[in-house]
């Protein structure tokens, strides 16, 4: 069985805890393992929070002040995408790192989300949105299921 659902979000702090407890219940509902949940709610915290403080372009209330969350539990696998209508994210410099994730010094305060998003997830691309202005985030899980689960794959 597959499940998915997408959200339009402001871009105000307060949409992060309601994209990461949607998020929780339909993983709990599924039958999802709860450690599994638990990394997938950290990541998805990290990617809207991200969306919310650099994810826009203007300060008109247009397209620039929403952001987008996907989320698919689809058979043994979670797939979860966060875009933005921001600036995305710089174009690596030729033979050097890539500019988004690069991880921040011990003493920052902000910065690590992006590394965070990499330890939880087994697999994230990380880019700017083809076509347009923004940037998507988007990894997934292998998703471990609680004995008895109601969705669980077959």
């Amino acid at each position: 069985m597959s499940i998915w659902w997408s959200l339009h979000l402001r871009r105000e702090a307060a949409s992060v805890p309601l994209a990461r407890r949607l998020l929780i219940g339909t993983m709990e509902t599924a039958g999802v393992d709860p450690d599994i949940s638990f990394d997938l709610s950290v990541a998805l915290s990290e990617a809207c929070a991200n969306a919310v403080e650099h994810g826009g372009d203007d300060g008109s209330g247009g397209p620039g002040e929403a952001y987008r969350v996907t989320a698919y539990l689809d058979g043994e696998r979670c797939r979860i995408e966060v875009a933005d209508t921001g600036p995305g994210f710089p174009a690596p410099a030729p033979g050097g790192p890539h500019g988004a994730g690069r991880p921040a010094s011990p003493e920052a305060e902000s910065g690590r989300g992006l590394c965070l998003i990499r330890e939880l997830a087994d697999h994230v691309h990380i880019g700017s949105a083809p076509g347009r202005t923004g940037a998507v985030v988007s990894f997934d899980k292998v998703l471990k299921w609680r004995e008895n689960a109601p969705l669980v794959a077959v």
